[in-house]
């Protein structure tokens, strides 16, 4: 079954905090929106509680919650006691989108990262799965600036490109 993964990183590979992303970046965002649309999404129950309550859930997706709790139901969420459960559930169209432990778990069955670059020093402990040999990166979009775009404790320009990585055939 294909799996998608979608993650924005600063440099180091931080993708977070543990609680939030140390960053805004409108484009980002609108990438991150259409890339997901309509299709089920496979998160951890941390993400789901960073994402603004307004924003749960996620609009127009099926969203799937990765949690150890068996009790734990939360509205417009279907629970899943696993990563597997999760892929499982939403079928070929996954798309995996956080935290960290989600990402290290679905890294085996993913076949394409989608992974924003941002081009700064960021905070943040929460760090992306590494992209190892088996990994090829087959695609580099141009980096973007954007005067809205920043990131916390970083004072200079920011911009970001968008990546494709896909696992290498054989």
């Amino acid at each position: 079954m294909p799996v998608r993964m979608v993650w924005a990183q600063a440099r180091g590979g931080v993708i977070g905090d543990g609680r939030d992303m140390p960053w805004y970046v409108p484009e980002d965002l609108a990438f991150f929106k259409q890339t997901t649309a309509g299709l089920p999404v496979v998160m951890g129950r941390a993400t789901w509680e960073s994402l603004p309550e307004r924003f749960r859930p996620l609009p127009g997706r099926r969203n799937i919650v990765c949690t150890r709790d068996a009790e734990w139901a939360a509205s417009g969420a279907e629970r899943a006691l696993s990563v597997a459960e999760a892929l499982a559930s939403a079928g070929p169209d996954a798309v995996v989108m956080g935290g960290g432990q989600i990402y290290a778990a679905a890294l085996v069955a993913a076949d394409e990262c989608l992974v924003t670059e941002i081009d700064a020093d960021a905070p943040g402990t929460v760090l992306a799965p590494e992209l190892d040999g088996t990994w090829e990166r087959v695609e580099v979009g141009d980096w973007i600036t954007d005067p809205r775009s920043r990131v916390e404790g970083y004072d200079d320009e920011v911009r970001h490109r968008h990546t494709v990585w896909r696992r290498r055939q054989g």
